[in-house]
């Protein structure tokens, strides 16, 4: 029997639809488990292999004690609200009403998927770099929007103008940025990020911005996009808990927006998870509140990270571009030879016991060729492990 509906386009916009129909594994999907078969050490999936600050895990803890195990309200729990709203004030300056301004989802993808699926019409064109996380390909899809893209030029990975100017036009209903950037790990600056506002009054265009690395950063700040002139009428902030906390199974993310916004959103979310997390939500909130130095600890700490990664990147004979925030570090397998880089991450755990992700993965067909050679590592593990990996790899450069 065949089995039609938007899972086709939605499989095909995520590039998971075989030529003859079927649905492929995500490469995530066969890294880690090339990773499991060969005791390989996974540095393909962004995920932490330690547990976040002991005040949250312990809110946590205590709140499902007291019996916080419920439905929350649908906005999300008034303690998280209140405590989002405080963040942005305190880190950007942003006044953002709790009660109309912000809801709570179950992570940031279910806040992309919600607002894509609220304000998409079939036919509208979204405009994402590329580079691009793969969920968003897959979500353009869903809601029927048509993806257009804008390349990022290796090694800085920034965008170029006249591409992005030509990108946007009036069929442009959504512009979709993510800042810090996945895969790549660059920060665009703050002259990209004008323009994007630019091009979204000029053209009438909405502006979702991803910023779920917001506090990873390194050397440079982040810049939320909504505190641009001009920019707070017409955009949707989202970001999330699981990278700043190390709590990615959580599922605990949010979005703010102008209420007439929040609440078209919240019309479609509401038919998705409902609600989710009751018990996280007030630990989430008690880790918002968390003093300065925790925050610029996390950074801090996940900078020296990179910089050992990079060290055995570089030892091991690549050519890397040095992130400046994120989770993830782009390496060049031509340096070592090889032309595709997915070859070479399925020939890296028989080599060095090491798993990447070829950065095509994130790309559409048409600019498959501009990022054919590099592999994304992520360096978000413990320091012991990114030491062996490190090890491992700089033996690379022997053969």
């Amino acid at each position: 029997m065949t089995i039609t509906g938007a899972w086709q386009r939605t499989a095909r916009g995520a590039g998971l639809l075989a030529a003859d129909g079927s649905v492929t594994a995500s490469i995530f999907a066969e890294m880690s488990a090339l990773a499991g078969r060969t005791g390989s050490i996974n540095l393909g999936q962004g995920f932490p292999d330690e547990d976040g600050p002991a005040e949250v895990l312990d809110a946590a803890r205590q709140a499902i004690s007291d019996g916080v195990n419920q439905y929350p309200p649908g906005r999300g729990d008034p303690i998280l609200l209140d405590a989002i709203s405080r963040h942005q004030q305190r880190f950007y300056g942003l006044a953002v009403d709790p009660a109309t301004e912000i809801l709570v989802t179950a992570g940031a993808t279910e806040a992309l998927a919600a607002t894509i699926l609220a304000l998409l019409e079939p036919g509208d064109e979204v405009v994402t770099f590329e580079p691009f996380y793969d969920a968003y390909g897959g979500l353009i899809a869903l809601g029927g929007g048509i993806h257009r893209t804008v390349p990022l030029h290796a090694p800085s990975f920034q965008p170029d103008e006249s591409e992005l100017r030509a990108a946007i036009t009036d069929r442009t209903r959504l512009i979709l940025i993510n800042n810090p950037h996945n895969p790549t790990g660059t920060v665009f600056s703050a002259e990209t990020l004008a323009l994007i506002v630019d091009l979204a009054h000029r053209h009438n265009a909405l502006i979702v911005t991803d910023e779920v690395y917001e506090h990873l950063t390194f050397g440079v700040p982040h810049i939320p996009l909504t505190t641009l002139p001009g920019a707070a009428e017409r955009t949707i902030t989202i970001s999330s808990a699981g990278k700043t906390f190390n709590t990615t199974g959580w599922k605990i993310g949010w979005l703010s927006a102008p209420a007439p916004i929040v609440t078209a959103i919240l019309a479609v979310k509401q038919f998705l998870s409902y609600v989710n997390g009751a018990p996280f939500q007030p630990a989430i909130a008690r880790g918002l509140d968390l003093p300065d130095t925790f925050y610029s600890g996390i950074a801090a700490d996940l900078a020296a990270k990179r910089d050992l990664l990079a060290t055995g990147l570089r030892a091991a004979g690549f050519e890397i571009t040095v992130p400046q925030g994120s989770y993830f570090i782009v390496a060049d397998a031509q340096s070592l030879g090889y032309a595709e880089g997915a070859e070479f991450c399925r020939a890296l755990p028989e080599l060095a016991g090491v798993v990447g992700v070829p950065l095509s993965a994130f790309t559409s067909p048409d600019h498959r060729h501009r990022y054919a050679s590099l592999v994304r590592f992520a360096y978000c593990k413990r320091v012991e492990v990114l030491e062996q990996a490190a090890r491992q790899l700089a033996a690379l450069s022997a053969r």
